[in-house]
């Protein structure tokens, strides 16, 4: 709308002092035209711009004018923590809505405001790292989700564990992004859950209040999850003889796993590593695919089951 823009223009230059008519129409996504038309209704509408030439020159406003049009609406305020990226603005409804929410907080945000953006920041937070996944899910359910923790009121749920489905009467208090899948945090008999929020089959909003623990903090909360997850992960490892050459290789080959560098490199120019799996079989097919440049050193049931498949192999291709 016309108005939003005329008002994001003065906001704009009432934050950055000077901007070119180029610069407003590529932030705006306008023509210049455009651009230079609303300058002459603002101008109309007694507000005092005015336009330099030259080199760092440009629309401006008079030093003593100041606008205290820099209220966030309900859909700005949500956004201000959900700048990047843009597919989790999507999947709320909010891309659109933090681009004008930028705009105003530069400017200036009353206290009033302020609170309220501390009430989002308690409500959604984004983790920007991934689950080693880069395909969205479906979540048909969100928007009944994304409500309750927002409007602080109980949820009904039907939640698929282990190929069925049970019910969940829960109390939401945010919505955590991990890459492109999104997490319900709840409480649930005064105890705190994690639920994919894809795995929601069915989503009711319930009319009571949830009930939200005072000293409750989504961040903090989040990133002790992630400690105690990582630190629960199975894990298997191997202690291997490798040349040296081959190290930036075998440090690119795989996301999954983590290597330890136990010393230098011997006569031979050799590296003595350990590597880090979840699973022996991860272990397996990722040594394999290194052939006899791989030595195993650690553990001795490894060798013995990629001994097995290569002998297996050269017995079928005979």
């Amino acid at each position: 709308m016309r108005a939003d823009r005329l008002l994001s223009i003065l906001l704009l230059l009432q934050v950055h002092s000077r901007l070119t008519s180029r610069e407003l129409a590529r932030r705006l996504e306008v023509s210049e035209r455009t651009i230079h038309r609303d300058m002459e209704a603002l101008g109309v509408a007694g507000i005092p711009v005015v336009a330099e030439r030259g080199n760092g020159g440009g629309w401006g406003l008079l030093e003593e004018y100041r606008t205290n049009l820099t209220g966030l609406n309900e859909a700005e305020i949500q956004a201000l923590f959900f700048i990047k990226p843009d597919r989790l603005l999507n999947d709320l409804g909010l891309r659109k809505a933090s681009e004008a929410a930028l705009i105003k907080l530069l400017a200036a945000v009353p206290s009033a405001q302020r609170r309220d953006a501390e009430y989002a920041r308690q409500r959604i937070y984004v983790d920007t790292a991934g689950w080693n996944t880069s395909e969205g899910e479906s979540l048909p359910h969100l928007a009944v989700v994304q409500a309750a923790v927002w409007q602080e009121r109980r949820l009904r749920i039907g939640y698929l564990r282990n190929e069925e489905v049970v019910e969940r009467v829960l109390d939401p208090l945010g919505l955590v992004a991990k890459g492109n899948i999104w997490y319900l945090i709840a409480a649930v008999d005064e105890q705190l859950r994690s639920y994919r929020v894809s795995r929601i089959a069915r989503a009711e909003l319930l009319e009571e209040p949830c009930q939200r623990p005072i000293d409750f903090d989504l961040a903090s909360y989040w990133r002790q999850s992630m400690r105690s997850f990582k630190a629960n992960l199975p894990r298997y490892t191997v202690r291997v003889r490798v040349p040296e050459e081959l190290v930036h290789g075998l440090y690119h080959a795989s996301r999954a796993m983590k290597i330890e560098q136990t010393g230098e490199a011997d006569e031979q120019g050799c590296l003595e590593l350990l590597l880090h799996f979840e699973m022996r079989e991860d272990a397996c097919g990722y040594v394999l695919s290194f052939g006899p440049r791989v030595e195993i050193l650690e553990p001795l049931e490894l060798r013995e089951q990629i001994y097995e498949l290569a002998r297996s192999y050269v017995e079928q291709h005979k």
